[in-house]
């Protein structure tokens, strides 16, 4: 980015409400309203996240995918308005707003005032990164009494939430229907890895959904199926006086269509891979004495090993964008699910 050229310095319109001039202009301090010292860009799959002192902007990519569709600014407009009212249910102080990147008669960008709205950014207050869940499981300072808090508002949230009116046919239906798209992503030539693993992996899968349907049947029977966070990894948790939990996966419902147990058994995964499993015991054990649900622990396993499949699949997907200059990398890291894979799986037929 330009750091160079003034923020609000008059450019062609034609040219300023292109997508290089707004992350220049919003690479910028003299860009927010706050007056930061400095603004730091992080870019993710599909959305670019700039950091000032105390507030974080995110602006989605203008992209299109299979179960997404970025591609216009009314696209993006209403996707912000759903991530900011999705995530104020476990973040509400944390979610500011939706605010318009604006372009006046002059051609010159800014948040909010006069002018054609370009895009438009949520905006959040920043939360503290050494008190990200992910940072103090590195770190090995994450404590029980904040697990048990967070466990606790995750029980009450789920409590909270309306049961999906499914059939349970149709929820073992769709929870097939993602493992046959994890391996059928999985085992991609473009991918190179060998097909034997995930295969395996989900033909296991596919055989426990058939062979243990009543579990899956008495879930959603007992109302357990809801309209959950979508994407609770360790990343999205930070463990203030009061825990709150970010980025609800909004871009498509169906994603967020799930029974808390496989949502709290994937965030225990998590903390295993970060070499935690006692923090994983605390969160199960916790969750399980504040809900009173206690699912079998082959179910449990079942969604984990899910879990870890997908997490192999969109390893890979890096690599067909930013990955390619770390293919190693992705590589590796879909290596590593595809074992917690095998071994939740090893657990579940147990």
């Amino acid at each position: 980015m330009d750091k160079s050229r003034p923020p609000h310095a008059s450019t062609r319109p034609e040219q300023a409400a292109n997508l290089e001039t707004k992350l220049d202009f919003l690479g910028q301090p003299a860009a927010y309203p706050e007056a930061p010292s400095r603004v730091e860009a992080v870019e993710t799959h599909m959305s670019w996240v700039f950091l000032t002192d105390t507030h974080a902007y995110k602006l989605k990519k203008p992209v299109r995918y299979d179960y997404l569709d970025f591609s216009t600014v009314e696209a993006r407009r209403l996707d912000c308005e759903v991530e900011v009212r999705l995530n104020r249910r476990l973040a509400a102080e944390v979610y500011l707003g939706v605010i318009p990147l604006v372009l006046d008669t002059a051609g010159r960008l800014s948040l909010g005032g006069a002018g054609e709205t370009v895009d438009w950014l949520v905006r959040m207050q920043r939360l503290p990164a050494d008190r990200m869940l992910d940072h103090l499981l590195r770190n090995g300072a994450v404590r029980q009494p904040e697990i048990v808090q967070l466990a606790r508002r995750l029980a009450r949230f789920y409590a909270a939430l309306p049961a999906e009116p499914l059939a349970p046919e149709a929820y073992r239906q769709s929870l097939a229907g993602r493992i046959e798209d994890n391996l059928r992503e999985l085992v991609s030539p473009e991918f190179g890895l060998p097909r034997d693993v995930p295969a395996g992996l989900a033909r296991f899968q596919l055989d426990f959904l058939e062979h243990h349907a009543g579990l899956f049947d008495r879930r959603v029977q007992a109302g357990r199926i809801v309209e959950g966070h979508g994407d609770l990894r360790p990343e999205h948790v930070c463990l203030l006086a009061q825990p709150v939990v970010i980025d609800c996966l909004e871009f498509k419902r169906e994603y967020r269509i799930l029974d808390p147990a496989d949502e709290l058994g994937y965030l225990a995964l998590e903390c295993e891979r970060l070499h935690a499993p006692h923090v994983a015991c605390w969160l199960l054990e916790e969750y399980g004495e504040a809900s009173g649900d206690a699912p079998p622990a082959g179910l449990l396993h079942f969604y984990q090993s899910c879990r870890a499949m997908l997490r192999a699949k969109l390893a890979l997907w890096h690599l067909r964008d930013d990955g390619r200059h770390l293919p190693e990398k992705w590589i590796a890291t879909a290596r590593d699910y595809l074992e917690w894979a095998q071994r939740h799986a090893d657990s579940a037929g147990n």
